[in-house]
């Protein structure tokens, strides 16, 4: 086409699907073969396909001014979701200096008990997720405890690793420390308070369900003896470390309250650090300087127990920088794929047949699936289907939170039951259990995907936009 100045203009056409999927294939190619075989970290097979989208723009007619747009909007979407990980690594590590998050944990091992261990085991370590937002962590500290335990009472490794695994994703779930729990509704185009109560109803009735399976099983082991000194030692090494008080455990019921009141993720995670700042100054005597390093780099434990130091030696502005950049990197792909249309055609090609909205959060939760298959990594099984998704929530009339919820559902809590997903292999590593043969007694993280789907076509799982909602999300902002 003649532009008027002799020169020929390029004409922008409609993305074939080939072309779409190509970028996708290509994505997922490299990311397997990054994380799988070379066990790179996501960021820079991410980045390659996001040149690789960029190329196939290229080739639509697009100029590199309209791809950059394209990724520019992609990371303004997440802006707030990006300042929100960066204050939480501040929380964390305000809260690891003033023994909020020991306190928590301390509290929670007096639970355990040998005739109900199956049942202690996941409140435990639900418990010490929400209070660090780290399923892994939790798995590779108090989870090898509990293990070494489970053996004494003569409990199958299996379906103690399951019961670890099921309390360690739903504190990760549910906890607003949790990078996965704030990348779901920053995809989606919902804030993480919103996000988390939402997602309460269906995931403690997962939560239950689970903790009754699991306290039929352990009748079977009622009246066995174990040696409970690795629990004794990290309650023992806590108790020296900090001043343990209940009083330490106000800041996270003022977060809980304020999440109660509505009060914005961000001023609402603001007065939590605030008051771990002052509570560390009371309880643990610590100078202000020292809460501006943890605050930026994070907290580092010595108290001479390695699993307790492997725990609590997190947080920072500095520990989210992962979580952030791998969004920002997400983003721009997510970008060039929405703004040339290479997103949109895939999806109407697979919400063809999809006509219901029980049929569309169940694509959801199978796309997120299958995104756990083949780009091994549950960060990608939660960013990649809530970029395909978000239009075709927003044109039903459904709440970002809906779709968040369905992320969450599908993509989190199914990546350690993948063997060759990230979180899949850690779990095998850590717990020396196969994902084969843990996988069938983490109840949680199956029921809840399950129980999602068959509630689909209620409120609890499909919540609608109100006509002032809808104008907020169809002018970009979070609801």
């Amino acid at each position: 086409m003649d532009d008027g100045n002799g020169k020929t203009k390029r004409e922008v056409r409609q993305p074939y699907l080939y072309e779409a999927i190509l970028s996708f294939v290509f994505l997922i190619f490299v990311m397997a073969l990054g994380i799988a075989k070379f066990e790179a970290e996501p960021h820079i097979p991410m980045l390659i396909g996001t040149i690789f989208a960029a190329i196939i723009s290229f080739k639509i007619g697009y100029k590199w001014e309209d791809i950059e747009k394209g990724m520019f909007d992609g990371i303004y979407q997440a802006l707030q979701a990006i300042i929100i990980l960066a204050i939480i690594g501040v929380l964390i590590g305000v809260w690891l200096l003033a023994g909020v998050v020991p306190t928590m944990i301390y509290y929670g091992l007096n639970i355990l008990n040998p005739t109900i261990f199956l049942v202690a085991t996941t409140i435990i370590c639900s418990i010490t997720s929400l209070a660090t937002g780290t399923s892994w962590g939790t798995a590779g500290t108090i989870g090898i405890a509990l293990m070494g335990i489970a053996k004494g009472l003569g409990i199958p490794a299996p379906i103690a690793a399951g019961a670890i695994i099921s309390g360690a994703y739903f504190g990760d779930k549910l906890s607003p420390l949790s990078d996965t729990t704030n990348l779901a509704p920053a995809m989606a185009g919902t804030d993480v308070f919103t996000h988390i109560k939402f997602m309460l109803p269906t995931t403690l009735m997962s939560y239950i369900a689970a903790l009754i399976i699991y306290l039929i099983i352990g009748f079977r082991f009622r009246g066995s003896n174990a040696d409970m000194s690795s629990i004794d030692m990290i309650q023992q090494g806590l108790a020296a470390s900090f001043n343990i008080s209940p009083f330490l455990l106000i800041p996270p019921i003022t977060v809980i309250v304020t999440i109660a009141l509505k009060i914005p993720a961000i001023p609402g995670i603001t007065i939590g650090i605030i008051l771990g700042a002052i509570e560390a100054f009371i309880f643990q005597g610590v100078s202000f300087g020292q809460v501006l390093d943890a605050s930026y780099a994070g907290y580092i434990s010595k108290t001479g127990v390695e699993a307790i130091d492997s725990l609590l030696t997190a947080g920072g502005l500095e520990g989210m920088m992962y979580s952030i950049s791998l969004t920002i990197l997400a983003m721009m792909f997510g970008g060039i794929m929405e703004k040339t249309g290479q997103l949109e055609v895939i999806v109407n090609t697979l919400l063809r047949r999809v006509k219901s909205v029980t049929g569309l959060i169940t694509a959801t939760i199978l796309t997120s699936l299958a995104s756990n298959v083949t780009m091994p990594e549950q960060y990608i099984s939660v960013v990649v289907p809530g970029r395909m998704y978000a239009n075709a929530y927003r044109e039903k009339g459904l709440h970002p939170k809906s779709l968040s919820n369905a992320l969450e559902s599908g993509g989190t809590l199914t990546s350690s039951l993948i063997p060759w997903n990230t979180c899949g292999v850690f779990m095998t590593t850590i717990l020396g259990v196969s994902t084969f043969q843990y996988g069938r007694w983490a109840f949680f993280n199956y029921f809840t995907p399950i129980l999602v789907i068959l509630l689909s076509g209620t409120s609890l799982v499909a919540a609608y936009m109100t006509k002032e909602e809808k104008e907020k999300a169809e002018a970009g902002e979070l609801i």
